[in-house]
């Protein structure tokens, strides 16, 4: 689509955010961190006022990130750091748990975006996912012996099955869009309603934990839970799923940056009659592109059943819907979903420091957290509407890199 198509004064905006380098968009990113503090700032100021409380922006501010820590620095004493603080502690262990799960949920983004495709549909295949991975492992978990080798078995064999689930529930609008021509969007929205009511009913009518009252599948063994390592047990996080994260984000990027498969990724997905000339099948890119992102966002609900609640229960958080805006804070870069999904994991984890030390209303701690995530989000969201658009960069900033890597 050619630029020539849209007025001057709007191909002006976007080129502001189209081909900039690397180092000049987390310039743009840090100005837009700070200007979202500024903005929210105000907000905590008018809210305060409004309601007669005293609400004081740098103190809720410094609470956010020191609580998302358990408290590292102490801001009621001269003193810098808190006696006694440990880097183990409960809010660092739900600040990285958070992180782990959002790392799966925006890899599974990117690689779609990646592809020129967008999948809404993460959450659905992290619900199949995260189901399917605790009925096999109930099932299977009476036949494997418990301790560590039954944990070597059992835990590979939960995160297989949820990949396996998930790639499959996302190969269904990849193959919708590659041989229909249904919009991956729309198929993928609804998709997700399908996989919430499917769960349901299966759990309710069928594989209920009979001595409860709640939706909720019976309890995977002991041996296949992802126990907390290292981090107490109760902030259900465990560094072995950090570790797997990682690993994850490293394979990712590798495979599409210096693999033929990645090539044709991402090549079909911008160009597919280059990549047709190239040799590569457009139609199954689409769905292998689709299949693969789904199975990451299995990965992740399968992590939610073995690590956080030891089932399946019906009350699955947005992980995937907040992998896009990790996956749109990273640029889609599988790396840079390292640090975006960390700062959702701050603010996440903050967000309870807050409401306990300093009493601020969890509906305006939820503004501001939304108010960051915005700001920050903006600028990356601009920059792909403008590529997509076709805007093209001035010729100066085309050697910026404004690519996606």
């Amino acid at each position: 689509m050619s630029d020539r198509q849209y007025p001057e004064p709007i191909q002006r905006f976007f080129r502001f955010f189209v081909g900039n380098s690397v180092a000049e968009r987390i310039l743009i990113s840090i100005a837009a961190l700070m200007t979202a503090v500024i903005v929210s700032s105000l907000i905590v100021l008018v809210a305060g006022y409004l309601s007669g409380e005293a609400y004081n922006p740098l103190e809720i501010f410094a609470v956010l990130v020191n609580g998302a820590f358990g408290s590292p620095f102490d801001l009621d004493s001269a003193r810098l750091f808190t006696e006694g603080w440990s880097p183990i502690n409960f809010s660092m262990g739900t600040t990285l748990k958070e992180t782990t799960l959002l790392i799966f949920s925006g890899l599974a983004v990117a690689v779609a975006f990646r592809g020129d495709l967008f999948n809404i549909g993460v959450q659905g295949q992290l619900v199949l996912g995260g189901l399917a991975a605790a009925l096999a492992l109930v099932w299977v978990g009476p036949f494997v012996p418990g301790g560590l080798v039954g944990s070597v078995l059992l835990i590979p064999f939960g995160l297989l099955v949820g990949a396996i689930v998930g790639g499959l529930y996302g190969a269904i609008p990849g193959a919708l869009k590659a041989y229909a021509d249904a919009n991956e969007v729309i198929t993928t929205i609804m998709l997700n309603s399908i996989a919430t009511g499917m769960a349901f009913f299966l759990v309710s009518s069928y594989f209920a934990d009979p001595t409860l009252q709640s939706v909720k599948t019976k309890t995977i063994p002991d041996s296949a839970r992802l126990n907390g390592i290292i981090f107490p047990e109760g902030g259900q996080f465990t560094l072995v799923a950090l570790v797997l994260a990682l690993l994850a984000t490293v394979g990712i990027y590798y495979l599409l940056r210096y693999t033929s498969f990645g090539y044709d990724l991402r090549v079909s997905g911008k160009q597919a009659k280059a990549a047709l000339y190239g040799g590569a099948n457009a139609e199954q890119m689409v769905v292998s592109t689709m299949s693969l992102s789904g199975a990451l966002g299995g990965i992740a609900g399968a992590m939610w059943s073995m690590m956080v609640i030891g089932a399946w229960r019906q009350g699955v958080p947005s992980i995937g819907f907040d992998g896009i805006t990790v996956s749109v804070l990273a640029g889609n870069n599988p790396v840079g979903v390292i640090p975006a999904s960390l700062l959702f994991g701050v603010l996440k984890g903050g967000s309870n420091a807050i409401n306990f030390q300093l009493g601020v209303p969890p509906e305006l701690v939820a503004v501001l957290r939304g108010m960051i995530i915005l700001f920050i989000a903006m600028p990356e969201a601009f920059r792909m509407l403008g590529n997509r658009l076709g805007v093209k960069p001035e010729p100066a900033a085309v050697t910026g890199g404004g690519g996606d890597e």
